[in-house]
C-alpha cells in the first residue's frame, strides 16, 4: 500500500483545479458577458478640445449647424462658430451670488432655452445673442431638469421630480402632462417621440411615460444591481447601466420589462455613466477615469478608445445631434468632439 500525500503536496495539486472551480463559477454566475482584458484601438474618432475652466461641462445644443452652445456646472456657458471645434466663454445676466448649475439646454432653430438649478430657466428667440430669463412658478415640483424646444414659443420641461409640463406662450405659463409626479429622480431622459424614462433617487427602480398617459408607470429593476443610467436605443427599447459596470438592451421597443442579459465589457472597477449611438451605428459607453468604449456588434464585443484612456476626467455624457456632430463631456472641462 502506498504512503498518504503529504498535506502540503495535496494543496499544491489542487488549488489550481480550486481556482479553475471558482472562476466558471464567477463567469456563471454573472449569467452574461464579462471581460476583464480589451484591446484598444488603434486610431480614434474623438479629438480631445481644450476649454478653459475646470467647471463640468453637462450639455450641448446647437441653432444651426456651426453655431451652438456648451453648459455646465458653476454657471459655465461657452459659445461655438465652428461646429464646436473650438469654444468661448459667453457671460449672462445673472446674479453674481448665485451660483447657477446650467442643466440643459436645446434649440429649435432660433428658438433656445436653458434650464439649469436653482431654479433657472432661460429663453432665447435670436440663437442665443440674447437670453431672457422666466421666472418659474415656486409652486412647481421639483427642480428644473430636462427642457426641449418645440418651435416658436414652445417648450417641454421635466424636473428632477418627473413633473413634466409644456409652454405654448413663450414660458409665460405652463400646463401639465401628468397628474402626479415620479418622485426624486437621479435622472430623466426623452426620446424624439416624447416617451419619458426616469431612474429613481436611490437606482432601486425606473419609470416610464408615454404622452397622454395620466401618470408615469413603475416598474422594478431586474437585477440587484442598482440602476446608474438609462435611455433610449436607436430602434425606441431602452438602455440600461447599472452598478458594478453592468450594461443592458432592453428585448422589446414596446415592453420595457424584457430585457437581454447582462453585460460587463471590462472589469476595471470603474462604472458607466452614458451611452449612445454613432451616425454608423456603434455604441458607445463611457465613465470613470478615462473609461470609452466602443461596440459594432450590438455589444458583443467591445474595445477601448486610446484618445478617451488619455483624459484624467470621468465621462459624464456622450451626445450626437441629428446633424452628425457628436461630443463626450467629461468632468473638469474635459471635452471630446467626434471627427470621425
Amino acid at each position: 500500500m502506498s504512503a498518504p500525500l503529504p498535506a502540503a503536496r495535496l494543496r499544491r495539486l489542487f488549488s489550481p483545479l480550486l481556482s479553475l472551480v471558482l472562476v466558471v463559477a464567477l463567469g456563471f454566475g454573472l449569467g452574461g458577458c464579462v471581460t476583464t482584458g480589451l484591446p484598444q484601438a488603434e486610431a480614434s474618432p474623438w479629438q480631445a478640445v481644450p476649454l478653459d475652466t475646470r467647471s463640468n461641462p453637462l450639455a450641448v445644443a446647437f441653432s444651426d449647424a456651426s453655431h451652438g452652445f456648451l453648459v455646465g456646472s458653476n454657471r459655465l456657458i461657452l459659445e461655438t462658430a465652428d461646429g464646436g471645434a473650438s469654444w468661448e466663454e459667453r457671460a449672462l445676466d445673472l446674479p453674481e451670488e448665485e451660483n447657477f448649475r446650467l442643466i440643459s439646454i436645446d434649440f429649435d432653430g432660433q428658438e433656445g432655452w436653458i434650464a439649469g438649478q436653482p431654479g433657472l430657466l432661460l429663453r432665447t428667440t435670436d440663437a442665443g445673442r440674447n437670453w431672457t430669463r422666466l421666472f418659474l412658478d415656486t409652486k412647481l415640483p421639483g427642480e428644473p431638469y430636462l427642457i426641449t424646444a418645440q418651435g416658436r414659443g414652445k417648450a417641454e420641461l421635466a424636473t428632477n421630480v418627473g413633473a413634466i409640463y409644456t409652454t405654448a406662450d413663450g414660458g409665460n405659463s405652463w400646463q401639465a402632462s401628468v397628474e402626479d409626479a415620479a418622485g426624486a429622480v437621479r435622472e430623466v431622459r426623452r426620446s424624439s417621440d416624447g416617451r419619458y424614462v426616469s431612474v429613481s433617487g436611490l437606482g432601486n427602480f425606473f419609470s416610464t411615460w408615454d404622452p397622454g398617459q395620466p401618470r408615469w408607470q413603475v416598474h422594478q429593476r431586474v437585477s440587484s444591481q442598482r440602476l446608474q443610467s438609462m435611455g433610449f436605443q436607436p430602434d425606441g427599447g431602452l438602455w440600461m447601466l447599472a452598478r458594478g459596470a453592468q450594461l443592458r438592451f432592453g428585448a422589446d421597443p414596446a415592453d420595457p420589462e424584457q430585457w437581454g442579459k447582462p453585460i460587463i465589457p471590462i472589469t476595471n472597477g470603474y462604472g458607466y455613466l452614458d451611452m449612445a449611438w454613432d451616425p454608423r451605428g456603434t455604441i458607445w459607453t463611457g465613465g470613470g477615469s478615462g473609461t470609452l468604449l466602443a461596440s459594432d456588434d450590438g455589444g458583443l464585443t467591445w474595445r477601448r478608445d486610446p484618445v478617451g484612456a488619455e483624459q484624467p476626467s470621468n465621462f459624464t455624457r456622450i451626445v450626437f445631434t441629428a446633424d452628425g456632430k457628436g461630443f463626450v463631456l467629461g468632468e473638469r472641462g474635459s471635452l471630446l468632439r467626434w471627427v470621425g
